[in-house]
């Protein structure tokens, strides 16, 4: 290592991405240089600073601490200030790297800027801003032949990140045998409203239809059973439209290691509310689920999916992410501006899943419009009698991830970035 100090920063957001980018990286870049804070005497720092998000949870920079591996952690709520006022976070050395893990690549390359920092993305799907990165680390060629023909020479593929931790998760407590579905309906409040008697009313005729069928609920970690609860209770005024409703709910305990939910109509659903919960997700035949990280991860495992939005509520709107999503919710312009975004954005949209949007074509069904629980039912059943639609789909998804070993593949980046610009040796 050089003489000279040096600050490696890590940009993420939500809990999905510092779970399966942020943290092997940071764990394998530990092994492969001297960083703070476990090599009291180096002279570099990893650091992470989290970017504002509508996907995240608030507590995502207390799960960071616990794992200490980093020198300094700014929250979300702080990022702005740490544009206008690094110096009011600790000392900066003047050489550094930034590497966007996750969250709006344009805050990454806000913050390189600012710093006067080398600029890295890993693109999963897409590298938005390549004249503003050194390095670019694709997970796939496809990524590549995207970007501008000046472009391709900052970009290196690297593999799947998230395939690297999915593969590593071996099934060590197998669901019981039967056909199984996935109901992922979401893990914000605005999706939750909607998802939650949505779903559950679809369980509920699924098991009409084909009793032996058997449903999970993996919970995001950002949601939780009382959240559960409340918006299947009368709280929540969605829920009058459904027949559905929860009659109890039991959690995990030593003895069982997943929680029972049975529905008004006596329909049994499973509950895991440990994340990630791919060992029990890569044991299911099909999943409903809302947009969102919900369709990479899925894809990532190669599960057969169902993309529903149901738009018949005048909510539904809230639950549109990015800046479309913020003047939505604004409370004075929430009811008139949310009707017309919603309007406009099923006129005028393209694919919704992150598998279609990367394939540029219909991989994994949408469902979205005045759709109810019974045709979801219907259509989840006519593909749980398919196997060969099924396959037909699992490989699709393994066709559009990128290869393993991504984990290592990136670290050597890193260190080869660094070394080229002789900020180590």
């Amino acid at each position: 290592m050089s003489k000279d100090s040096l600050s490696i920063i890590m940009v993420s957001n939500g809990p999905g991405e510092l779970t399966t980018w942020v943290k092997p990286i940071a764990e394998e870049l530990h092994k492969q240089i001297s960083l703070k804070p476990k090599a009291n005497r180096s002279q570099a720092s990893l650091n992470l600073v989290l970017v504002p998000c509508p996907n995240a949870n608030g507590n995502e920079h207390i799960a960071a601490t616990k794992w200490q591996i980093f020198d300094k952690i700014i929250e979300a709520r702080n990022f702005w200030e740490l544009l206008l006022k690094p110096h009011k976070f600790g000392l900066w050395p003047s050489k550094g790297l930034v590497i966007f893990l996750g969250g709006d690549q344009f805050w990454s390359v806000l913050l390189s800027a600012r710093m006067g920092y080398l600029h890295m993305t890993y693109a999963e799907w897409i590298a938005r801003w390549p004249f503003w990165n050194d390095r670019i680390l694709a997970m796939s060629e496809r990524i590549v032949q995207k970007l501008p023909k000046r472009f391709k020479s900052r970009c290196s593929v690297v593999g799947d990140l998230t395939a690297d931790l999915t593969s590593s998760a071996k099934i060590n407590d197998p669901l019981p045998s039967g056909k199984w579905i996935a109901l992922m309906p979401g893990s914000k409040s605005a999706k939750l409203k909607i998802g939650i008697p949505f779903f559950l009313d679809v369980a509920d005729k699924i098991a009409e239809l084909m009793p032996d069928c058997k449903f999970l609920i993996p919970l995001a970690p950002t949601t939780n059973i009382e959240e559960i609860k409340y918006f299947s209770s009368n709280k929540n005024p969605i829920t009058k439209q459904y027949q559905s409703g929860i009659k109890s709910i039991t959690q995990a305990n030593k003895k069982e290691t997943r929680g029972i939910l049975i529905t008004k109509n006596s329909t049994e659903i499973s509950i895991q509310e440990k994340f990630p919960a791919h060992n029990d997700l890569s044991q299911c035949d099909l999943a409903l689920t809302t947009v969102g990280a919900n369709t990479s991860e899925l894809g990532s495992l190669s599960i057969p999916m169902i993309v529903v939005v149901p738009t018949q509520h005048i909510l539904v709107m809230e639950a549109w992410d990015g800046l479309i999503g913020l003047i939505a919710r604004l409370p004075i312009l929430k009811w008139c501006l949310g009707l017309l975004i919603t309007f406009f954005k099923m006129r005028r949209r393209g694919f919704m899943s992150w598998p279609n949007i990367y394939a540029r074509r219909m991989i994994v069904p949408e469902r979205v419009g005045n759709i109810t629980p019974q045709q979801i039912a219907l259509e989840a059943v006519d593909w749980l009698r398919s196997p060969s639609r099924l396959l037909g789909q699992k490989n699709d998804l393994q066709a559009l991830r990128g290869v393993k070993g991504a984990t290592k593949n990136f670290c050597k980046e890193i260190i080869s970035i660094l070394e080229e610009s002789k900020l180590i040796s």
